[in-house]
């Protein structure tokens, strides 16, 4: 049996547009067009839609109240369809924040290479977002955006790589006995359902947190200044979108820009972020690539890394992980139940990899737990 997708859009061109890429998919059927948000909500009661992809600007409802609505009255996976500005990153972030759980840009050529690839990926994307729609309201996610909360805490002051994926044969004997290890690093990697994700973790965590954070969430160029600005609004702990050249510091959490590759050089006293557009990396299909990023904190700091991957698409951060845990690092992966796309965490818990899997409500717990005792 097909999934069910109703299409909200103010433009009949696109509409038409979406209906007939996703129904070349034998296993995607539109079942319903809506031109605006209030006539969105009516349908998804009358239609109850595996998916639903949804413009954001609309007259009489936009897209973010109607988000919001569906939500709240009968939760299904939304897909945002944004533009590449400034505004539109922050309406999407909008849109994540009221529970639509991925995005892609309205203007296909800036997702793919060609139109058979952009084709592609827009059914895939349906597809994977269809198979978590059995339960979505009762699903820990839906927990999770209830307990986003803005921290308080004033915060503090802030005080040529080629990648090898090569593993080798120093392994930190700590990480498998279970005593206790150093830290000087905290890596994140993450893709669809990432911002929400990531907002958990971190707005949990202490302004005095020890260690830099490295993060990188699969995003356009255009939404990683907007979204790490928001963190830092809403976190005790200093956010920002990485600049090349600038040195790590503790306490400071650096998201990997979009579009570019962010690694990391020097050594752990004194390490540094280089950002490098995407043709100096070719093997990367990612950009940015956990991968890499990934495997030069291995070059700089070994094994004293906790590094994690959460919710995603795909298999970025596997052989990133591989590098760093050959190298005596502690890895850990969101669990299924709490993920949006369990790709990424599935490839590192397959692989035998994590170490540990744990729900995104539990993480900053356990981080503190790790890193702070």
């Amino acid at each position: 049996m097909a999934y069910r997708i109703l299409i909200v859009d103010d433009s009949t061109f696109f509409r038409r547009r979406i209906t007939q890429i996703l129904q070349e998919d034998p296993e995607l059927q539109v079942v319903g067009e809506a031109k605006d948000g209030m006539e969105a909500i009516n349908l998804v009661k009358q239609l109850k839609p595996d998916v639903v992809t949804m413009d954001v600007e609309m007259p009489v409802m936009d897209g973010i109240s109607a988000v919001k609505q569906i939500m709240a009255q009968c939760p299904v996976p939304i897909i945002m369809f944004s533009s590449l500005t400034q505004d539109g990153a922050q309406a999407t972030l909008n849109a994540l924040d009221a529970g639509a759980l991925d995005f892609l840009p309205k203007r296909f050529e800036d997702i793919a290479l060609n139109k058979k690839e952009a084709v592609a990926l827009l059914q895939n994307r349906v597809k994977t977002l269809a198979r978590k729609n059995p339960g979505l309201g009762q699903r820990p996610l839906a927990r999770l955006r209830e307990s986003l909360q803005p921290a308080a805490e004033p915060k503090p002051a802030l005080h040529s790589y080629t990648s090898s994926f090569t593993q080798t044969n120093n392994v930190n004997t700590a990480a498998r006995s279970g005593l206790k290890k150093s830290y000087k690093c905290l890596a994140i990697g993450t893709s669809t359902g990432g911002p929400v994700a990531l907002q958990k973790i971190l707005i949990d965590l202490p302004a005095t947190f020890p260690y830099p954070i490295i993060m990188v969430q699969h995003m356009p160029a255009a939404f990683t200044e907007a979204f790490a600005s928001r963190l830092n609004e809403l976190c005790k702990i200093n956010i920002k979108e990485a600049q090349h050249g600038e040195m790590l510091k503790k306490g400071v959490a650096y998201l990997a820009p979009g579009g570019r590759q962010m690694t990391i050089e020097g050594h752990s006293g004194s390490a540094h972020i280089k950002i490098s557009e995407p043709e100096q990396f070719p093997q990367a299909a990612y950009k940015p690539s956990v991968d890499l990023t990934f495997d030069s904190l291995a070059k700089v700091y070994g094994g004293d890394v906790l590094g994690i991957i959460l919710t995603g698409m795909g298999a970025d951060g596997r052989e990133g992980c591989r590098t760093l845990k050959s190298r005596g690092a502690r890895i850990w992966a969101q669990d299924e139940k709490s993920c949006v796309v369990y790709g990424m965490p599935q490839a590192v818990t397959v692989a035998n990899i994590s170490e540990n899997n744990f729900d995104i409500l539990q993480m900053a717990s356990q981080i503190k737990a790790e890193m702070l005792n």
